[in-house]
């Protein structure tokens, strides 16, 4: 692709760096902003930098937060005594937008996987299990997707929450194995949150 100003094979470039936009939509998205006034540009790239300097992760969840604690652990409303744990901030969006779930999560931002040098002690194990301490949680639910990695960091999370008198369930299996949780349409997420099982269920059955 040979351009006519090195300013727009710059942001070009640019765009095209992001997940899923290849050199012919980011060459369409840049052609876009130029039709547009100065001030909209200016607005956009000043939102994208503002995000970028300001965003938080909530202390409470690690989920994304404008401050120190994100609207969900802000909400009074919201059941702290049940906690979902999910795997990263993509999945509580798409929980919340069921409509199902009226509890606080928890976000572990990746999932136990030896082969990519990821264990335990690099995810926030420690704080959910002083999470259930210290909110007197009733029930934790895993809302990980239906993998291998997702089954061992369930198995492994169960193990620490053993001393608790709680109930951990997980949602049910609607999705298919293997599937990604933030594909699924929200039909079956929802009838998968309804539908929970215990985990130690699930984990003896599948084992």
């Amino acid at each position: 692709m040979i351009f006519p100003s090195s300013l727009l094979e710059n942001a070009v470039n640019e765009f095209a760096r992001l997940p899923g936009i290849g050199k012919k939509t980011a060459l369409r998205l840049v052609l876009h902003l130029i039709k547009q006034d100065p001030a909209s540009v200016q607005q956009f790239s000043d939102t994208i930098a503002k995000m970028r300097s300001d965003l938080r992760f909530c202390r409470n969840c690690y989920n994304i937060a404008d401050g120190d604690f994100c609207n969900i652990c802000s909400d009074r409303s919201r059941k702290r005594d049940t906690i979902c744990v999910v795997e990263n901030i993509r999945d509580v969006i798409a929980i919340e937008s069921t409509g199902q779930f009226n509890g606080t999560y928890h976000v572990l931002g990746g999932v136990v996987s030896p082969l990519d040098g990821v264990g335990p002690d690099q995810l926030p194990i420690g704080d959910l299990v002083r999470r259930v301490r210290e909110d007197e949680a009733r029930e934790v639910i895993f809302a990980l997707s239906p993998t291998i990695q997702g089954d061992t960091t369930m198995f492994y999370i169960q193990k620490q929450l053993e001393p608790f008198p709680i109930t951990i369930t997980t949602i049910a299996r609607g999705i298919s194995f293997g599937g990604e949780l933030e594909y699924t349409d929200e039909l079956t997420l929802a009838r998968s949150l309804s539908g929970r099982l215990p985990v130690g269920q699930y984990v003896g059955r599948n084992s």
